[in-house]
């Protein structure tokens, strides 16, 4: 991947300092430098049908886009165009437009003569993808790249002269056959992918260039953006980023995934504009897009002012390929352990007062059976409980032991008295719960899990955490989870903190992530803005290999908790409990009605456990975003559609009416095919 780890990717990984970049102006809007995070979106109509791409252009500007985007797929989309600027800026919407180029050089150098941008993906503007693989020599690459040097210098050189914009925009998706064969289908060859490009724009001494890494997967996608900024520092480049998670689907499965990959890369400092993808109608992108920029502008005005201590340990992590954090085994009773093979267990967090513990209990039921698959593996009291509320549990715990594997209690303001009279209750035993006592720390031991609490030194400095875990015995049975972040710091860093300082101990202790509302960087009330900050924790810590144990704590709703608990696993491809669904946004090339098909197909497929479904409007990106999918569902042509079986195309043409019975017959024929349980 890369060889030398210790090239940074930014600043601090611990803290959020913005990175600098040049400016580039896209029109009249500033894209990096001091400018703040633009938010964009792309039109999903016809380029051709001019009157509906400009109502859709003008209902994103009054949403708040700042940029958009439109398909020019071939000569006529590209000279549409010059039609759609004019009614626009009559209209009085200042909004840049970009154009889209896949495949045809042509229709970019129609399309820069009418926008103010150009986004080309380096994967195919110059190569058509085969999937063949063949022996590149040193020197019948040579003359490749000699070969991808004439076919786009032409664009480099017009959008120069007429001052445009460009962004080279790699897709995993659609990556070359000569990079593939070179560097394989990973995040070293998307980089690679772009840096062919921006050499041959720096040898024209174009640098007005804004760049992108995207891929379905957030963990590609971020150790794409990560690789390209420490390649781009060695050369002494300072582009701009343009962050997405692409093909990331619709409802809170797309904004969970695209949260993990944006959120992960803005707490490091990293994008300078943002578009959020869903298979939607695109007016829709715009508050998700909205609320990540708010969010993180709010944390780089904040530390920016905030002087950060010198990191007490160096970050442990290799930040370009994904590993998970070795752990000792912990086994939590009941059937359920921590191990490093195992995925992360969920924790729901139980209510307050303990008089609404029966309620609760009837909730959990409810929510078990609405979510199928996700269980209730651990229950979290964050309140101090006394001897009393002890004695009211163990009848409801043997009530619910199938779906409540283990109880977790925050004890530490428990009295003497109180732990006595407990005891001599004959509700809990001394060797059901026990105080723990350390020189600077507290914690509670129950069934051999211990969830460190200490409240204090971690919420004043980084630089006291080693000093705690030092004075903690070593035990294998200890969990660690931490406090609200400090003012300098920032939720993700801190768990990476604590990951750092205890592999510096060689204590491989696992680590729980706490998603509540000490660990929000804002406090919005309201769902959405709470699956953000629990996207971005817990996806940013899980796409690190940081994470054993999960919960959601600042949701009243139990069902929506739990559900965005295992929600934020699948996003970050930790765990799987339903089905995966890989769905591109739709644009001007899609060639069947993508949020109808996509609503049909998760209807009918969304219970397989494991299996991963792709719907792709077109074969721009669509059998190379496959790339991990069981089965894809492809535009081939208007009204008709290709069956995939991984990458491999095994039926074509078929009529869109009958094409999501025939993908269910393909499930079948590979025995991937479960029945739905029935809803009564």
């Amino acid at each position: 991947m890369i060889t030398n780890r210790s090239i940074p990717y930014c600043t601090s990984p611990f803290h959020a300092r913005r990175r600098r970049t040049r400016t580039v102006m896209v029109g009249t809007v500033g894209v990096g430098g001091n400018h703040p995070l633009r938010v964009q979106s792309m039109t999903t109509t016809p380029t051709q049908d001019v009157e509906a791409t400009v109502a859709q252009c003008t209902a994103l500007a009054e949403a708040g886009c700042e940029i958009i985007r439109i398909t020019a797929q071939n000569l006529a989309a590209a000279r549409a165009l010059k039609e759609i600027n004019a009614r626009l800026r009559a209209r009085g919407i200042s909004s840049p437009l970009v154009a889209d180029i896949h495949f045809l050089p042509a229709a970019a150098m129609e399309a820069a003569e009418h926008v103010e941008k150009v986004r080309i993906n380096p994967g195919n503007y110059a190569d058509k993808k085969r999937f063949q693989v063949r022996e590149y020599s040193d020197a019948l690459y040579e003359s490749e790249l000699q070969r991808l040097y004439d076919a786009v210098s032409p664009i480099i050189v017009k959008c120069r002269q007429l001052g445009r914009a460009m962004r080279i925009g790699t897709n995993h998706g659609s990556l070359s056959d000569r990079i593939t064969n070179r560097y394989g289908d990973t995040p070293l060859g998307m980089v690679e992918s772009a840096l062919e490009f921006l050499r041959i724009a720096d040898s024209h001494r174009f640098h007005d260039i804004i760049l992108s890494m995207k891929a379905s997967n957030p963990k590609v996608m971020i150790q794409a953006y990560r690789l390209l900024v420490a390649r781009m520092a060695e050369a002494g480049m300072d582009y701009p980023l343009h962050l997405g998670v692409t093909e990331a689907g619709d409802g809170d499965d797309a904004r969970i995934k695209s949260a993990i990959g944006i959120g992960s890369l803005l707490y490091d400092g990293l994008g300078d504009t943002i578009r959020v993808s869903l298979t939607e109608d695109p007016v829709y992108e715009i508050p998700v897009a909205r609320d990540l920029a708010r969010k993180t502008e709010a944390l780089w005005n904040r530390h920016r002012e905030q002087e950060a201590p010198a990191p007490a340990e160096a970050d442990p992590r290799n930040p370009y390929e994904f590993a998970r954090r070795t752990v000792d085994p912990v086994d939590l009773g009941n059937g359920c352990r921590i191990d490093t093979q195992t995925p992360p267990t969920v924790i729901a967090t139980a209510p307050h007062p303990l008089t609404e513990w029966q309620e609760s209990a009837s909730k959990i039921q409810t929510a078990h059976a609405r979510l199928r698959e996700a269980r209730v593996e651990g229950l979290f009291f964050p309140e101090p409980l006394a001897a009393e509320s002890l004695a009211s549990i163990r009848p409801m715990r043997e009530g619910l032991q199938e779906r409540v594997r283990f109880f977790v209690f925050n004890v530490t303001a428990l009295t003497e008295t109180q732990r006595e009279a407990s005891h001599a209750a004959g509700t809990w035993q001394p060797e059901d719960l026990h105080l723990f006592d350390a020189t600077r720390a507290e914690a509670v031991e129950i069934e051999g899990f211990l969830e460190w609490t200490r409240r204090h030194d971690l919420r004043a400095a980084l630089n006291v955490l080693p000093e705690q875990i030092a004075d903690l015995p070593r035990r294998s049975d200890v969990i660690f989870s931490t406090g609200p972040a400090p003012a300098h710091t920032h939720p993700v860093g801190l768990y990476r903190a604590l990951a750092a300082a205890l592999q510096a101990r060689s204590w491989e202790a696992p680590i729980w992530i706490r998603n509540s509302p000490d660990t929000r960087i804002d406090s919005m009330d309201f769902y959405g803005d709470r699956l953000l900050d629990a996207a971005i924790l817990s996806g940013s810590l899980l796409c690190d290999g940081i994470g054993d144990l999960i919960s959601v704590e600042h949701e009243p709703d139990l069902a929506k908790s739990l559900a965005l608990a295992y929600g934020v696993l699948q996003g970050a491809r930790a765990r799987t409990t339903r089905t995966e669904f890989v769905a591109c946004p739709s644009c001007g090339r899609t060639l069947f009605d993508l949020q109808e098909t996509t609503r049909q197909i998760r209807a009918r497929t969304g219970h397989l456990k494991g299996v991963t479904i792709a719907v792709m409007g077109c074969i721009v990106n669509g059998p190379g975003e496959m790339a991990d999918a069981d089965f894809g569902y492809v535009g081939g042509a208007p009204g008709k559609v290709n069956l995939y079986v991984g990458k491999t195309c095994v039926q074509y043409h078929i009529p869109t009416a009958e094409a999501v019975d025939r993908l269910i017959d393909l499930i079948k024929e590979h025995g991937r095919w479960i029945e739905p349980e029935d809803p009564a």
